[in-house]
């Protein structure tokens, strides 16, 4: 009677032991995939803050305006990528946005193209699957405004462009090229539309900025001026250019930062209408619309350059990680006069993995532990110290 009490109480011990090694298994599991997949959000992007513009510090009485830039998210469409590649990538792309919502309050978002990647030759199941996952990641409040502009993979490069494609585009995402808030005026330009060879839509492209820049000189132009009658009056401020396509450089060569793109790219010539736009294309945009600023990505690499009279231009590096180890984004504080940018880095994906390969390393070794294959740590410390004690 008494042994087979002993082998009862045995079994429970072992049966104790087995579910308090699943209870900590389970525990360690669970506190690894919520810092990784959604604490690390809060805890990086907390460290980020709206810039300071001068003006708005000394009282000037002028409204700031808190607007936040990304660019080149590519959202995985039904030909490329692997399923679990489309799902982890956008699960971080929405974590991220989602968090800086909540923690920045930005007043405005704007997307600088290439929303989708395979926009360009999606078919309409296609495109409504995209545009439905794309709404989901990137949904908002009614007060914050979302305001995107197409990319070469959301409508195609010039010989891939079409009025059907530009259409569906802008049936999802609102065509408005002039938007103004709190007395900033921003052009929003279909830069891929710029090849500059007369064809339908470039000329289009071309009167509709031709046109926004006669409504930016006439709010520059005295009340009542001939020219400008029956036109709507602007806030008279030198505007914010917002495009996929940078305007021309000759390469990355001068770029610079963690974020730039890697030293052996540098150097690479770029190509006109491909990589930038062309140097004919970027002195009608500088000539036509005079901006203070301008805000581009395509390259998924950060840069800072400047054009004709010292006019910055901002390469907006990749929001998504299939692009980049280190995705970020601008917050800009804006007033009609003066801007602050600052730079807000999301989670390194490096960061992300390496946890995540020391918490597997750490269940194994409790699992080793608990097999009797491994001494515990704390069992072999202390023999330890009592060796040492008794010599």
């Amino acid at each position: 009677m008494a042994l087979v009490r002993l082998g009862f109480g045995r079994q429970h011990l072992c049966l104790l032991k087995r579910s308090f090694l699943l209870l900590k298994l389970t525990a360690v599991v669970f506190a690894v995939l919520l810092f990784c997949e959604f604490l690390i959000y809060y805890l990086v992007i907390f460290r980020c803050d709206w810039p300071e513009v001068k003006t708005a510090a000394h009282g000037s009485g002028q409204k700031t305006l808190k607007a936040m830039f990304l660019a080149d998210t590519h959202l995985l469409g039904e030909v490329r990528g692997h399923w679990l590649d489309k799902l982890r990538r956008e699960w971080q792309m929405e974590r991220a946005f989602q968090t800086a919502l909540w923690l920045l309050q930005p007043e405005v978002v704007f997307i600088l193209g290439d929303i989708f990647d395979e926009g360009k030759w999606s078919s309409s199941q296609g495109w409504a699957d995209d545009v439905r996952r794309f709404q989901k990641i990137f949904r908002h409040p009614q007060h914050v405004q979302l305001k995107v502009v197409a990319g070469n993979h959301d409508i195609g490069f010039h010989y891939q462009m079409s009025t059907y494609k530009i259409k569906r585009f802008e049936k999802v995402f609102n065509p408005e090229r002039l938007f103004s808030w709190k007395g900033i005026n921003f052009v929003l330009v279909n830069s891929v539309a710029l090849e500059g060879d007369g064809c339908h839509l470039c000329s289009e492209a071309e009167r509709e900025l031709i046109e926004i820049s006669h409504k930016l000189n006439c709010s520059l132009e005295e009340p009542g001026s001939s020219l400008c009658r029956g036109l709507q009056r602007l806030p008279g401020s030198a505007p914010v250019l917002l495009q996929h396509f940078p305007l021309y450089r000759s390469s990355d060569a001068n770029c610079s930062g963690e974020d730039a793109a890697p030293l052996e790219e540098r150097g690479i010539p770029f190509k006109e209408r491909y990589d930038v736009l062309s140097q004919e294309a970027s002195q009608k945009l500088l000539w036509w619309l005079r901006p203070r600023l301008i805000l581009s990505g395509h390259t998924h690499s950060a840069c800072e350059v400047l054009h004709g009279a010292g006019v910055p231009e901002i390469s907006v590096p990749s929001f998504s990680w299939r692009n980049r180890n280190n995705p970020s984004f601008i917050m800009g504080s804006m007033t009609p006069t003066e801007y602050a940018l600052a730079k807000c880095y999301l989670p390194y994906e490096n960061t992300v993995l390496v946890t995540y390969c020391v918490a597997a390393g750490f269940l194994v070794v409790l699992m080793l532990v608990h097999s009797g294959l491994l001494v515990s740590p704390f069992v072999f410390g202390w023999n330890l110290l009592r060796k040492f004690k008794t010599t």
